[in-house]
């Protein structure tokens, strides 16, 4: 918890000596008004005090009060803004860190983890670094200051206090023992009913279309119900705290009282006054030294939790991508557009075998290489470690003659045009989708927007649209079908203009004649690039330049669409599944 407040700014730490002036303030005054209290108390057993003679201690004592509130909203005022202020910085923090990492990071956390790190974890923080400077700190300081008002008072009040404050350390220290592990329990709870919610939510037309409604409600229950015991067995601990904070400060006061009863009744009469007067100054600070402690123990409610919260940003923060930047602005004088393999063979993270090996081809500029194979042969692969979504496990991946290592990844990404598998729209326009990004070269522009759209054959239903090129996508482009999304994340590809071309069976939402004349535009506007394809239809490719065959994640096939289909039978055999001998034939013709 404490490496948490290594990024509180000066300002901030500025706030927090601020807070601790006033504090100090706020604690002398409340410790003033016992002194008040006895003065008026003696004054009241004393015959003949005129009513003057109360009134002045008793104004003193509502300055006091009135001050003790200012000094506590002024407190409270400064830690909102440290609490806020540092909370602001680690969501951003973690955002950002989030965005660094490469896909073995964000597995090995997962989606639904570090959104509930980014939001209800740093909420845990915020609440205790916002509880804390008014009460962390207030705490001991009112403690002390009352235990020296009255250490030279009475020894048997004194030991009675001293027996209520370890019996309620003992009870918060058996309590915070026994819930410390609930709560790591409870956040890793709440990841898992994120991760379900998320799933349920993200697949809801799948859930709908197949009845599965039941299946995914008793889902979420389980994951509902687990979270709901373990935080339902850790609040029944924390409720305990209450009723004993309450129980040991009536304990206290009665023995208080019964030992000045004893005493008082031993002593003689003239005496009895100032005993008395003494007795309801220490039962005042007794009150004090438990209701500091009684303090501490609110934050025994929030700080196991922040302290686990605490942890799980600090793994975030303190997690190093393992994809490194270089420091390549640029590639081999003379080279555009080149893509290399040399021996490449590729494990994902913690697998037993690799899923490539032995990789070697070259995509030259203005080529259009194509890659096919079984699900499962490694097409994808190879293609994320162009963009260095993924490290090589051996060999080298080259671009432009430089080893994709050694790039600055903005500067890689800029010569990259990639379209994924599933098209990802964000919520916005069309031309702020298609506009995405920065291509670290002109701003966004209407006309390249419009062009972009053109090309991937999306102008028709664009112009259908309320606002055309302004129209709205919905988050996750739900309100646009499965082959508008593709088309316009190919636009978005197109619009940045890029040396290479990367498509990730991009094409398969598309009907053939969208396919073939999408292809036809992009092989006449983007000649000069280099393009890549994986695709599962052998119509999508027959026409590249080359095509390499891929079967579990080794080349079994290189070649032109002819020359594959008289000499590599693993490419056959997909051809034939697909088309028959007459359209094969036609093709070839």
């Amino acid at each position: 918890m404490l490496k948490i407040f290594k990024y509180l700014k000066k300002n901030e730490w500025m706030f927090v000596l601020c807070s601790l002036a006033f504090i100090v303030v706020q604690v002398w005054l409340d410790l003033k008004l016992p002194d008040y209290m006895a003065e008026i108390t003696t004054k009241l057993q004393t015959a003949g005090t005129p009513m003057s003679e109360l009134l002045i201690p008793g104004i003193y004592m509502l300055l006091c009060a009135v001050g003790s509130m200012i000094a506590s909203i002024i407190v409270g005022y400064f830690a909102a803004k440290v609490a806020a202020g540092l909370a602001m910085r680690l969501r951003a923090m973690v955002f950002d860190k989030a965005l660094s990492f490469s896909m073995e990071e964000m597995n090995s956390f997962s989606t639904a983890s570090l959104i509930t790190r980014s939001t209800n974890d740093v909420t845990q923080i915020q609440t205790v670094v916002a509880l804390g400077l008014q009460v962390i700190i207030k705490a001991p300081i009112l403690a002390v200051w009352a235990i020296a008002k009255i250490a030279d008072k009475n020894w048997q009040w004194t030991a009675s206090t001293g027996v209520a404050v370890a019996v309620l350390i003992l009870m918060l220290s058996v309590i915070v023992i026994f819930a410390l592990p609930s709560f790591q329990k409870i956040q890793r709870l709440t990841d898992n009913l994120n991760r379900v919610t998320r799933e349920h939510l993200t697949g809801l037309r799948v859930v709908r279309a197949y009845n599965a409604d039941q299946y995914q409600e008793e889902k979420f229950g389980q994951a509902n119900t687990e979270l709901m015991n373990t935080n339902l067995f850790a609040n029944r601990l924390m409720t305990m705290v209450g009723p004993g904070m309450t129980f040991i400060m009536s304990g206290l006061s009665v023995s208080i009282y019964w030992i000045g009863a004893y005493l008082i009744n031993g002593t003689a009469v003239p005496d009895r006054i100032s005993l008395f007067s003494n007795m309801v100054v220490f039962s005042s600070y007794a009150v004090q030294v438990v209701m500091a402690f009684m303090m501490v123990s609110m934050i025994f409610f929030l700080m196991p939790r922040a302290s686990i919260s605490a942890k799980r940003i600090m793994e975030v923060l303190n997690t190093e991508s393992r994809i490194i930047d270089g420091h390549e602005t640029a590639g081999e004088e003379g080279v555009m557009g080149q893509v290399e393999f040399r021996n490449v063979s590729f494990k994902y993270p913690d697998a037993e075998e690799p899923v490539l090996r032995n990789i070697s081809f070259t995509a030259k500029q203005g080529e259009t290489v194509a890659f096919i194979g079984a699900t499962g042969s490694g097409k994808t692969s190879v293609i994320n470690l162009i963009s260095r979504f993924y490290d090589v496990t051996e060999g080298e991946v080259l671009v432009d003659g430089v080893n994709v290592r050694n790039y600055k990844q903005q500067t890689l990404h800029n010569k990259i045009g990639y379209v994924p598998q599933r098209a990802v729209l964000f919520s916005g326009t069309v031309a702020s989708n298609v506009s995405y990004g920065d291509n670290g070269r002109a701003e966004a522009s209407e006309k390249l927007v419009k062009t972009a759209v053109g090309i991937a054959q999306g102008t028709e239903f664009v112009e259908k649209m309320d606002g055309q090129y302004q129209g709205r996508i919905s988050q996750g482009g739900a309100n646009v079908s499965g082959g508008q999304k593709q088309r316009l994340s190919i636009a978005r590809a197109i619009y940045r203009q890029p040396e290479i071309y990367i498509f990730d069976d991009s094409f398969s939402a598309l009907d053939y004649r969208t396919d073939r004349i999408l292809r036809s535009a992009l092989k006449q506007e983007t000649g000069h690039a280099t393009t890549l394809i994986v695709a599962q239809r052998i119509g999508t490719i027959k026409d590249a330049d080359r095509i390499i065959v891929l079967d579990q994640g080794e080349i079994v096939g290189n070649g032109t669409h002819e020359e594959l289909m008289a000499n590599c039978s693993t490419y056959q055999e997909i051809a034939y599944s697909q088309l028959s001998k007459e359209e094969l034939v036609h093709g070839q013709e």
